[in-house]
């Protein structure tokens, strides 16, 4: 990702942050260890002399017989955890610990952005643009079944507002607990104000606090930044379009909102399929029916999304009305 210095900055002062403390909780850790059992100095001490002499040795500037240091070590370090462990401390009480092993807080591995970087960055971008603050209001524990009456069914299928709400609530779940084994994709449609939009949330919320890689957009958004990828080539944009194929989780939110033409309808399958390919999940809402996606879109996009998603309909009456008429509540 292509971030703004403010926005590199920020990010790299955190990961210094996180080092320094980290430093600073092993230095402490050393320092009451150290008090309470004396003869961990001693061993401290006797690996680094252990070090110096091997590589005098080496070097052919010191006396003395050669010897195996890793066994030497390996001996001193069976010592000190067998030590630490009679005295009531954690085998690994003197390491330095981080919060990505991976790259140990640096950010990087081998001059490539870590995974955790990665987060960072997007997790930046979901809090600079607010949508943080909306998860905050809109997820599961403040999902709601009142506004999905049980008197209102589906002409059609005669299920109704409550059975569809429960059952989405139900899918919903399925899919985030079962998001790291088994590949899956929603399609969520319905009515406008039946609560599609604050589904996706409840899910980008709950993946997002698994540190899973969810990127939301609603559809203008999305098509506006590929356009922008395709047609002016700007580093930032095609930065983030990549991360479209390449996130955990990607929400497409309000499909059939934008400006629909060959374009909107030959990226949209592109997007889709590449996802599919690379098995990687997809959440898309729209208003339109089934019939209206297929007129709207190829008809090869509608085989993919028809054969490889999970459908979710949501029906009832307008919640943003309800609210209203409810003063709000």
């Amino acid at each position: 990702m292509s971030l703004k210095n403010f926005q590199y900055e920020a990010i790299m002062r955190d990961y210094n942050q996180k080092q320094f403390l980290h430093k600073h909780e092993q230095d402490e850790h050393i320092r009451l260890a150290e008090e309470k059992v004396p003869r961990l100095g001693q061993i401290r001490r006797e690996i680094a002399a252990l070090g110096l002499k091997k590589a005098r040795l080496v070097l052919g500037i010191g006396g003395g017989e050669d010897f195996d240091l890793e066994s030497a070590i390996s001996a001193l370090a069976k010592e000190r955890k067998t030590l630490l462990l009679e005295n009531g401390f954690p085998a690994d009480y003197l390491e330095l610990h981080y919060d990505c092993p991976i790259c140990k807080d640096t950010g990087y591995i081998n001059g490539e952005k870590c995974a955790c970087f990665r987060k960072a960055a997007v997790d930046l971008l979901y809090t600079q643009s607010n949508i943080r603050d909306i998860l905050e209001e809109e997820n599961f524990e403040n999902f709601s079944f009142q506004y999905y009456s049980p008197d209102f069914s589906d002409p059609a299928s005669g299920i109704t507002a409550s059975e569809a709400a429960h059952s989405a609530y139900d899918k919903a779940w399925a899919f985030i607990e079962s998001f790291a084994e088994e590949f899956n994709n929603l399609m969520i449609y319905g009515d406008t104000g039946v609560g599609k939009t604050y589904l996706t949330h409840c899910i980008a919320k709950e993946l997002l606090d698994r540190s899973y890689f969810v990127l939301y957009f609603s559809a203008f958004d999305l098509f506006d930044l590929l356009s922008r990828n395709t047609f002016q080539k700007d580093v930032q944009s095609a930065d983030m379009a990549s991360f479209i194929y390449d996130c955990d989780l990607l929400i497409i939110d309000d499909l059939g909102t934008e400006l629909t033409n060959s374009f909107v309808s030959s990226q949209l399958f592109c997007c889709i399929n590449e996802r599919i390919m690379n098995k990687k999940a997809t959440i898309i809402s729209t208003n339109l029916t089934m019939e209206d996606f297929l007129d709207t879109y190829s008809e090869r996009t509608f085989s993919r999304v028809s054969s490889n998603y999970t459908m979710i309909k949501l029906i009832g009456n307008d919640i943003r009305i309800q609210k209203r008429l409810l003063g709000g509540k």
